[in-house]
């Protein structure tokens, strides 16, 4: 008799029609032969989807070139289908379940005819986790396949966890024709389903990541008592051996996957990984706050990482151990064979391939890799990682911080006095657009609250009051801090140098949890006293280290403004607590505003 699972996919292949139907083990065996499927088989504008790489220099990778508009998430077309438009916010774009089902049946019909259906029984977390979730998404693409491999445990642990259960988090996938008037990501909360066709992009593609992982867990977070957040987890060691648990929520391009694999520029501090994208918050039996990283890879940007910038994952896409590593929509040098992005190590290529497969000259000053190129790399494959990532229960947290590019305004780092103050925070949080999100505008600024405004699956207004709910709930509550890596002075010009130097923020934040530093109280939170931010070795003027500190009520009256009519639009969803922390803001600040 058929399992509840075997049932769903052979229902999944009824609607699709694929040729045939394959069932993924996870081993390194298979991901070699999807590869060379993708290399024979599989071409966009005449070039293999899949090329080799450089062997010596780096092991294992493989190259993935993606459709060239296909490269980004694809916000405006992506849906969360709850049973009335309220439930879903001003923050989602909703259709109503019937109307998207028949939408979706319509394009996946026969969608797979003349090629494989591949079905990948998956786990969100580690196996022996209460906190893991088992999913299962069909594909018809080889990349999706492999890359799902790397960013999740999948195969047979995640068929014994399901078992004969229907307790599972269903995908549908299919690439379609790359028509991106075809091309839409619906998810059904209530039936934890996610139906995504007509992209390769890992955003839309690998639904284990954004569209389980934050979007329909958030969902089963707030039914269940917990929180999905858009957070790295990371550990950090003091001198003496302690490890203290920080997690920490930066929209795209705010230095997240830097942060949670910094290199120490303190002698005697060491970071330990645990996650750099996605971290599931669970209230443990003793009251406090345990973070689990569900993922089991990195998905990261190119651009910009390099020795410099971040060390340890130069280390990690050279390491080889897990195989593979792919990189998609980047450069290649066609003298060595590498991939190469703006950014990188090294010298300019003299003779390269574009993002596009086009050949490239730096002279024409366009970017031979897409902003928005990435690397995909098991975890296992970093020196940094910590040896708690497959603790069941977590680890412990300690602090949380919100953080955000913002060349104004926000001090490099300020402690919130209060859960309810610390959640304050997060909501008002806001960031410069990134080509992380095609349809938006590069450079501009929106609110991007807990840095979930793309990723939470329901009222934004019921996920703060959620977030309080939460705090309620814990014995011994993380401290919450924001930080600002990108204050600028008045060349335009980043002020605190950021990268390994913001272990010197991490360590006043450890100091403050242990009440070892002082600190003085201001409008906006409490920030540290000068004799307590480890400068040591720095060159930075005491008037630049003011500017990154500084707090002037007049820069406040605009940004208050745009904070009350962004939380206005949640009407009666938001809490009076938020409403709360707003007016108290406002009047520290000595700025008027209307008694919401």
């Amino acid at each position: 008799m058929a399992t509840p699972l075997e049932k769903w996919v052979d229902e999944q292949a009824k609607l699709t029609k694929p040729s045939k139907i394959y069932w993924c083990d996870g081993s390194e065996e298979e991901a070699r032969k999807l590869i060379e499927i993708g290399i024979k088989e599989e071409t966009i504008n005449g070039h293999p989807v899949f090329q080799k790489l450089n062997d010596k220099n780096w092991p294992n990778a493989y190259y993935h070139q993606s459709h060239p508009n296909d490269v980004a998430r694809t916000e405006q077309l992506t849906f969360v289908c709850h049973p009335d438009r309220e439930t879903a916010g001003p923050n989602n774009n909703w259709m109503d379940p019937k109307e998207a089902k028949t939408k979706m049946t319509a394009l996946f019909d026969g969608c797979m005819k003349g090629r494989t259906m591949y079905v990948m029984p998956y786990m969100m977390g580690h196996p022996n986790s209460p906190y893991a979730k088992a999913c299962v998404q069909v594909t018809d693409n080889c990349y999706v396949a492999v890359s799902m491999r790397i960013m999740t445990r999948l195969g047979k642990v995640a068929l014994d966890r399901i078992g004969n259960t229907e307790n599972f988090v269903r995908g549908l996938h299919s690439v379609g024709d790359l028509n991106p008037e075809r091309r839409f990501i619906m998810h059904f909360p209530q039936e934890n389903l996610v139906w995504s066709f007509g992209s390769g992009y890992g955003g839309n593609a690998l639904l284990g990541k954004k569209c389980f992982a934050l979007r329909i867990a958030s969902c089963l977070g707030q039914k269940e008592g917990w929180l999905a957040e858009h957070m790295l987890i990371m550990g950090i060691e003091d001198p003496k051996g302690k490890v203290t648990y920080i997690a920490a929520a930066l929209p795209s391009a705010c230095g997240k996957t830097n942060l949670a694999l910094m290199q120490s520029a303190l002698p005697g501090y060491k970071v330990w990984t645990v996650g750099d994208d996605i971290a599931w918050l669970n209230v443990g039996p003793d009251g406090r706050l345990y973070a689990i990283n569900p993922e089991a890879g990195f998905f990261g940007v190119a651009p910009g990482t390099s020795s410099k910038t971040n060390p340890k994952m130069v280390e990690t896409l050279k390491s080889g151990k897990f195989f593979p590593t792919l990189f998609t929509n980047t450069a290649i040098d066609n003298d060595t064979n590498e991939p190469w992005w703006e950014g990188l190590d090294g010298a300019v290529p003299k003779h390269a391939t574009d993002w596009q497969g086009l050949a490239w000259d730096a002279a024409k000053g366009t970017k031979a890799a897409h902003a928005n190129s990435r690397f995909t790399v098991s975890m296992y494959n970093c020196p940094s990682l910590s040896k708690e990532v497959d603790n069941p229960q977590g680890v412990p947290i300690s602090a949380i911080l919100f953080g955000g590019k913002r060349a104004k305004l926000i001090p490099l780092v300020a402690e919130s006095l209060s859960w309810q103050q610390g959640v304050f925070i997060g909501t008002r949080m806001g960031s410069e657009i990134t080509a992380a999100a095609s349809s938006l505008t590069v450079g501009a600024t929106r609110r991007d609250p807990m840095a979930m405004l793309p990723f939470c699956g329901y009222n934004m207004g019921d996920y703060f009051g959620h977030w309080l709910n939460v705090g309620k709930k814990l014995k011994h509550a993380p401290k919450i801090f924001s930080i600002n890596w990108f204050r600028t002075d008045e060349n335009g010009k980043f002020i605190w140098p950021g990268f390994g130097d913001n272990i010197r923020v991490m360590k006043w934040i450890i100091d403050r949890i242990e009440g070892k530093a002082g600190a003085k109280e201001t409008a906006i939170g409490i920030i540290p006293e000068a004799k307590d931010l480890d400068l040591s070795g720095l060159n930075i003027p005491q008037s630049k280290i003011e500017q990154l500190f500084s707090v002037n009520p007049a820069e406040w009256t605009g940004e208050l403004e745009e904070i009350e009519k962004y939380l206005t639009q949640f009407g009666s969803h938001t809490p009076e607590a938020i409403w709360q922390e707003y007016r108290s803001l406002a009047e520290k600040l000595g700025v008027t505003v209307a008694k919401k």
